[in-house]
């Protein structure tokens, strides 16, 4: 079932999350017409490059050309004819932005079909997605209104102000030119009367707009200190688990709005100010307010837009390589990375011609010896977005990293963490005069993991995901001197991310219990039970040579690459030990099979079926796990359906009947065999076919299968088979699971 097909088929609760990923970016129509063919293709590669981007905005225009044409609808072909117009518009000069755009909703639409499986929401996305943070986000849209409301109509009191001022003016200036004889005159008094009331209302009018201003700064500096910046704060921290997995990150164009009406109002009242200084080189008076007030007025105003600006420079998009877009943080030596930082503010005052500078590890703790610099050219202009409402912003797609030589050969005070613990930085500064105010931004990414081959991407992936889990300081390098423990509940609901992100669908309650267990062993139970970073990353689990995240990690490249219709199908069960597996199939039929992933070998999966005698007893059979190099020369599912077993010279069959609980075999895995007999030459066609010899055994003892590397073809099968006939008792299969 395609996954446009699975999201349809959602609650209404989960659906309002899928109706939040579309809009004009990415319009539903698109993802309703052209659903098979989008998932078909790779989002993710081309979100990191541009040809591979341009090439798939191409088809997608013709796509939906193609679609179009075949509409009868009259209505529907016009909607797809603007929606034709409007991509072209839009992404025809980036096609990798919608790229990105694609890949992220179809992420999102798994970590929601993900979410769907489990019973309940982890701790983390409860928190992120809650109604107080909608009630929020409401208050600061109507905050934000009445801001921009109260600016507005002072700007028409200060029109008014200047107007009764140069009414004021023509009126002291038509007195004075008068006939000195005339100025006793009763019409001279009554004009006079006339003048010192303006005067008098003109002071009542500059001592209200000041109070207003007074009262409108305040609520500004309120709305920055306690709804602004805890928003800005809590879209970072989105950010952080947007990284390892988690939920989508949205909320950045928001927040570009919310920061460029509050510094637009700042901005409007501070030209208010100016505007009221010219006003009193023209009009004074004793005990005039403006003079007295405003220079206090200004510095807060000032200090309220250099703040604002400065904090609205973000990283946009973290550090990453296009290589791994999905494990973002990790840089490798040599190998280009792109990020992207953003201002959030959008004014039209800003100097376009504004140079962001890179610099890494600006500030490294004490002691650290490796050291790196960037080998690239570091500078690059910001620049406005037309696809992003006018943003500026600049993305460094080609940055790359080379380590420093060595000093001296001795070891720094952080020679005790291991290369994947030790974090770095890279920064980003820049400097512009925005309406007479010089403003220096300064912002960096999130800690980096810096590696030099990729047999420690899975150590430095590990490093990430403690770190963001963990804490929301942005830039704690010395965080593995001293790594806090995470509960299971944290830590469970991370690497179920890690699967719905990874291999297309998370891990529900039961899976997750069971990996408690291979962590804790009784205490899997306890939610609030804590584990250490040593004992998820560092020690080898007892009895193994291997840490717990390696043996999950490698499990995840098994679905990754050779399992992943067979996971999707929520064919194996993955986690179970081999004492439970056999609690679960002894009261099952002869032939019922279960399918789970290999507690001693790094990223294999086995199968394990019962075998009934004709007296009752039984026996369970574990075939040895299937690898990586296995799995590349044979589909699994066509292992499953192939699969025979030679024992005691017995016509080789294939013992698999039913996929635990009860579901006949071809029933389940049908329509993932691979059947694809050749037409292109004469030849007969050939089938690779997997073996197990099966030794003779006790029925009280478990037995264990050897397969044959690899599969063979039925003529060395029959071969074989001849040769084990004679010298089955002789034979021996070592027992592995």
């Amino acid at each position: 079932m395609s996954q446009w097909k699975q999201i349809q088929q959602l609650e209404i609760r989960l659906l309002e999350h899928v109706d939040y990923l579309y809009d004009d970016n990415f319009p539903m129509d698109i993802r309703q017409g052209l659903a098979s063919w989008l998932e078909a293709q790779d989002w993710d590669t081309a979100a990191n490059d541009e040809s591979m981007a341009a090439t798939l905005f191409s088809s997608l225009l013709s796509q939906l050309e193609r679609v179009r044409s075949q509409e009868q609808n009259f209505l529907q072909r016009h909607n797809m004819k603007i929606i034709h117009q409007q991509l072209q518009m839009k992404y025809a000069s980036n096609p990798a932005v919608m790229a990105r755009v694609i890949s992220t909703c179809l992420r999102e639409e798994r970590r929601i079909l993900s979410s769907a499986c489990m019973q309940e929401q982890g701790p983390l996305e409860k928190s992120l997605q809650n109604s107080v943070a909608l009630e929020r986000q409401k208050n600061m849209d109507n905050r934000v209104g009445l801001i921009r409301g109260s600016v507005q109509l002072m700007d028409q009191a200060v029109k008014y102000i200047e107007d009764m001022q140069d009414d004021f003016d023509f009126r002291y200036k038509t007195l004075q030119s008068r006939e000195s004889s005339d100025r006793n005159s009763e019409m001279m008094k009554q004009e006079v009367t006339r003048l010192q009331e303006i005067l008098n209302r003109l002071d009542f009018k500059r001592k209200e707009i000041l109070s207003k201003m007074d009262i409108v700064v305040k609520e500004i500096d309120d709305l920055v200190s306690s709804q602004l910046n805890p928003e800005l704060q809590d879209w970072k921290r989105r950010q952080q688990i947007a990284a390892i997995g988690g939920p989508l990150l949205t909320g950045l164009d928001q927040l570009q709005g919310w920061f460029t009406v509050t510094a637009q109002s700042l901005f409007q009242i501070k030209r208010q100010l100016d505007k009221l200084g010219e006003l009193v080189v023209k009009v004074t008076y004793e005990s005039d307010p403006i003079p007295q007030q405003k220079p206090q007025l200004e510095e807060r105003v000032k200090y309220l837009i250099y703040h604002l600006i400065k904090s609205s420079f973000v990283v946009e998009k973290q550090p990453c390589m296009p290589t791994h877009p999905q494990k973002p943080l990790i840089i490798k030596t040599g190998v280009q990375f792109t990020t992207k930082v953003r201002l959030l503010v959008k004014l039209p005052e800003v100097d376009y011609q504004l140079k962001v500078k890179t610099t890494f590890d600006k500030d490294l703790p004490p002691g650290r010896v490796r050291q790196f610099f960037i080998l690239t050219n570091n500078t690059k202009v910001m620049d406005i977005e037309d696809y992003s409402n006018g943003c500026l912003s600049v993305e460094f797609r080609h940055l790359q990293l080379k380590e420093k030589k060595y000093i001296n050969g001795t070891k720094g005070t952080e020679g005790l963490l291991s290369v994947t613990e030790e974090l770095h930085s890279l920064s980003f500064e820049a400097c512009f005069t925005v309406q007479g105010l010089t403003i220096d931004l300064e912002t960096c990414s999130l800690p980096l993991v810096v590696i030099s081959n990729v047999s420690q991407l899975p150590g430095g992936w590990a490093s990430v995901m403690w770190y963001n889990l963990l804490t929301d300081e942005p830039k704690n390098l010395a965080f593995f001197g001293n790594p806090p423990r995470a509960s299971w509940s944290q830590l469970s609901e991370v690497l179920s991310w890690q699967f719905s992100t990874f291999a297309g669908r998370g891990l529900n309650k039961e899976q997750l219990s069971m990996l408690g267990e291979k962590l804790f062993g009784q205490h899997a139970s306890c939610t609030d039970f804590q584990v250490s970073w040593s004992k998820f990353s560092k020690e080898n689990i007892p009895g193994k040579p291997f840490s717990f995240w390696m043996w999950l990690d490698s499990i995840l490249e098994l679905i990754k690459k050779h399992l992943l219709p067979v996971w999707n199908e929520d064919y194996i069960m993955g986690f179970v030990s081999k004492e439970m597996e056999r609690t679960l199939l002894k009261d099952r039929d002869s032939g019922t099979f279960l399918l789970r992933f290999s507690e001693s070998h790094l990223g294999g999966i086995t199968f394990t079926w019962v075998e009934r005698g004709d007296n009752g007893d039984v026996k369970f059979n574990s075939v040895e796990p299937y690898t990586k190099n296995r799995l590349s020369a044979l589909p699994f599912a066509d292992i499953i359906r192939d699969y025979k077993v030679i024992s005691d010279g017995v016509v080789p069959e294939n013992p698999l009947k039913f996929l635990y609980p009860d579901i006949p075999k071809d029933e389940a895995f049908g329509r993932l065999y691979n059947s694809q007999p050749s037409k292109v030459h004469p030849y007969i066609p050939s089938t690779l076919i997997p073996i197990s010899e099966l030794r003779s055994n006790s029925v009280t003892t478990p037995t264990s299968c050897q397969s044959p590397e690899p599969p063979m073809t039925p003529g060395e099968f029959d071969m074989l088979s001849e040769q084990l006939c004679f010298d089955i008792d002789t034979m021996s299969s070592p027992y592995s699971e």
